[in-house]
């Protein structure tokens, strides 16, 4: 397994460590519970330096980007991100990611799932035949999450970065804790706010960053997150996971995705895909579902109609810590996607019912 920069740290403070996507990772603490709501009212810090980065620059930069991602890149400005998929030539995705505009049309930065840096740079470089510059970064760059209501205001103080007044999905390059070239993000994966950290692996960087944002949460009772907690939260905002809720098998119009799917920007692979599913109409579709009998949703059981017939799976479920409800993402029939229509997990020889609703969840 491979180690983050702060794995020692984690299991200095008696995290539950567990292999994710090839790292030793913290997967809780002080318990999945306690930590989804540290970061729903207050503020949690995640080790995330597991996701990879990729450095995409030159004058054929931007021209590249488009033909392997589905959103429009020619919108982005320096300063600014965007959630974007990339296909494969059946039009499934590969992977969802952010890019970062560092400079307008020359510079970019991709940030990747961590179980899929390899397939990615193998599919990015494989498909350069445009002479943009490219280079794996994964490996020298930490990342740390800062989430939560309160962590704005708390690390406020340790940068020059104004984070009070930085808006969703932009970033500034900046000094943290001291350590200079810093960028600092608002791309939250919890949907309870805070910033992102991008810096690189050198000069005793990542302690000098994580006992600064310590020191300076503790009047807010700042705590470490594991990833048992982000995954808990991510889902009660009906955010996707990729390798649950989508892969390289399922369309992005499928999985609601079609808003970062600009067929009219041009050229990219996997469109001829996109628009044959568009014009035939979608079979499937994923949504959210609220459990009405006891008992949870995991990755993978049947859902059923009314006459106990499969009419799709479940990709993501758990009993929600802020809702005090189960809830499940999961793919069903056209038919049965409507919001309030009736369904059942099937659970072993039980079936439990069901309603279909709306994202996020309330």
């Amino acid at each position: 397994m491979k180690s983050t920069p702060f794995t020692h740290i984690h299991e200095k403070l008696g995290a539950r460590m567990a292999e994710f996507a090839g790292f030793n990772m913290p997967i809780s603490y002080s318990g999945i519970n306690d930590e989804h709501e540290t970061v729903r009212k207050g503020a949690g810090m995640f080790d995330i330096s597991h996701m990879g980065e990729f450095d995409v620059k030159g004058p054929h930069a931007k021209e590249l980007l488009q033909k392997i991602t589905t959103n429009d890149v020619s919108k982005l400005a320096a300063g600014k991100a965007q959630y974007n998929c990339m296909l494969n030539d059946n039009g499934g995705i590969i992977d969802d990611l952010v890019i970062y505009c560092l400079e307008e049309n020359n510079h970019y930065l991709m940030v990747v799932n961590a179980a899929n840096i390899e397939k990615d740079w193998q599919w990015v470089s494989s498909h350069n035949d445009l002479g943009a510059e490219l280079e794996n970064i994964s490996d020298k760059i930490c990342l740390l999450a800062i989430q939560g209501p309160e962590a704005n205001k708390l690390l406020q103080p340790l940068t020059d970065v104004d984070i009070l007044n930085l808006k969703y999905y932009t970033f500034q390059k900046g000094t943290f804790a001291g350590v200079k070239d810093v960028i600092v993000s608002a791309t939250g994966y919890t949907g309870s706010g805070g910033i992102e950290i991008y810096f690189e692996n050198k000069d005793g960087a990542p302690e000098k960053i994580w006992d600064a944002v310590t020191e300076a949460g503790k009047e807010a009772n700042l705590k470490p997150i594991g990833l048992g907690a982000r995954d808990t939260l991510r889902l009660e905002m009906g955010y996707c996971l990729y390798g649950n809720d989508i892969d390289d098998t399922t369309s992005p119009l499928e999985a609601g995705l079609g808003w970062i799917t600009k067929i009219n920007k041009g050229d990219f692979i996997g469109k001829e895909k996109v628009e044959k599913i568009k014009a035939d109409g979608i079979t499937r579709k994923l949504v959210g579902m609220e459990l009405l009998d006891r008992g949870v949703a995991r990755h993978g059981y049947e859902i059923c109609n009314n006459e106990k017939e499969v009419i799709g799976y479940v990709t993501s479920g758990t009993q929600a810590p802020s809702l005090h409800k189960p809830i499940a993402m999961g793919y069903v029939t056209i038919a049965n996607s409507k919001p309030d229509t009736e369904i059942f997990i099937k659970v072993r020889d039980k079936y439990l019912k069901a309603k279909v609703v709306k994202m996020p969840f309330e």
